[in-house]
């Protein structure tokens, strides 16, 4: 089953993720970001952008790859390379609020690791996304995360329910 399938199912039918407190407290991390929407991001109806979504991700996801995975990524021998994003929204979002961002991975690999981004305004679910990423080297070639980094990402990695076809 595709991930394009997974995820939206995990939202929707009632397979809730474990909220951020719940997920700290298990065996993997949860890494939170806080990002404020102001009247830029917003249209004339003062919705909040959809393509904002696919910004905050990257946010997010820099701000984790930097805090939590290493400080200086080329040091390590390469770069990690979005390879697919998906976005789903649950609810609008409007100026003035504060979303927070709660990033997890699953299905880690030796090239390869899913990145899930929650977002949540006040507890309540607002938006779901995710990334598949790849590791390259220098060269642009998918290789296997260094020593260290895929442990590092392993930290964060949820076990998602699995579905039938």
């Amino acid at each position: 089953m595709l991930m394009r399938d997974v995820i939206p199912r995990v939202l929707y039918r009632g397979t809730a993720l474990p909220d951020a407190g719940a997920l700290e407290s298990g065996t993997h991390k949860t890494f939170h970001h806080a990002i404020d929407i102001y009247l830029k991001d917003s249209n004339a109806f003062m919705n909040t952008y959809f393509a904002r979504y696919f910004e905050w991700q990257g946010v997010c996801r820099e701000r984790w790859f930097h805090e939590c995975i290493h400080d200086n990524l080329l040091a390590a021998g390469g770069v990690f390379v979005t390879k697919r994003a998906h976005q789903e929204y649950v609810e609008e979002t409007f100026p003035f609020q504060r979303v927070d961002c709660y990033l997890n991975t699953f299905q880690v690999r030796q090239c390869s690791a899913y990145l899930l981004f929650r977002f949540c305004v006040a507890g309540k679910p607002v938006s779901l996304g995710y990334q598949q990423i790849v590791f390259a080297d220098r060269q642009k070639r998918i290789t296997r995360f260094p020593a260290g980094i895929i442990e590092r990402v392993r930290e964060y990695e949820l076990a998602l329910p699995e579905f039938a076809s």
